[in-house]
């Protein structure tokens, strides 16, 4: 099998390394010249794909593949917003000239509204910031598409090497919202749910990736501070908007255990 990861960013070249270690064949992009060595040193097949334009050119070779992964963030915070849904359209392009049946694209829980409820793969995400529409019109597009068939994974909050959690709040006071519930995710859960979806064949779904512990952020935060050695954050014991990332799928369609379920046992 060969997966071509479009996206080698922190996430991404995690998963091409984990998959390497597994003997698959994978290809990397990246749009940085200075990290296709990275990739060649971690023998991933390295490529230069920038498509933040209309007549990008790129090596083809990259989407012969039997399955792409599509891990490029929308980059709304840094005004990269508008042009998302129509690089997305471009890979789409690439992937019906290349006729790649097997699609999974990497999306956000951030789709998902404050409903001050608790959501699954059901619930209507009511997305109502700029990066939350965003992310939930590009996994329309994908869900509208024939030819083949997309998996859609929607990851709750990153952490893990480099995201180290105790730096987020570390010595911030007055917090806002203390009582509301954390929806996080940890990089090896990451990388194993991507790997489950590979193993089960599990295309054409849409999974909520997100540890099924959801301490509220006063104690958790605290927490991973202190873990850290780092100074203590303030939060103001509130609950105002919030919301609960629950799955049906990956339980129901992949079986999948979390490697990480309680964040308490974690930060001890």
């Amino acid at each position: 099998m060969t997966v071509s990861i479009l996206g080698c960013g922190w996430y991404g070249l995690a998963l091409a390394k984990a998959l390497v270690a597994k003997g698959i064949s994978v290809k990397g992009s990246t749009t940085s010249s200075g990290k296709l060595e990275t990739l060649s040193a971690g023998n991933i097949k390295p490529f230069l794909i920038d498509l933040s334009v209309d007549d990008a050119s790129y090596d083809a070779d990259f989407f012969t593949c039997d399955v792409l992964v599509i891990a490029i963030p929308p980059k709304s915070r840094s005004g990269g917003g508008a042009e998302y849904v129509p690089k997305l359209q471009r890979v789409i392009n690439a992937i019906n000239q290349n006729q790649i049946q097997k699609v999974i694209l990497i999306s956000s829980t951030g789709v998902y509204a404050d409903l001050n409820m608790e959501v699954n793969e059901l619930t209507d995400p009511q997305p109502d910031t700029l990066s939350g529409k965003i992310l939930y019109g590009a996994e329309e597009l994908f869900r509208q598409q024939t030819d083949f068939k997309p998996t859609i994974i929607r990851f709750g909050g990153l952490i893990g090497p480099g995201r180290e959690p105790g730096r987020f709040f570390a010595g911030k006071k007055d917090i806002p919202n203390g009582l509301a519930p954390v929806n996080l995710i940890e990089l090896n859960d990451c990388i194993s749910i991507t790997e489950a979806v590979l193993n089960k064949d599990a295309f054409g779904y849409t999974f909520n990736a997100c540890t099924p512990h959801h301490p509220p952020k006063f104690a958790f935060y605290t927490g991973a501070a202190t873990k850290a050695g780092l100074e203590r954050p303030a939060f103001v014991l509130e609950l105002k908007e919030w919301k609960i990332i629950n799955s049906i799928n990956v339980d129901a369609v992949l079986g999948y255990q979390y490697k990480i379920d309680n964040w308490d046992s974690w930060l001890a």
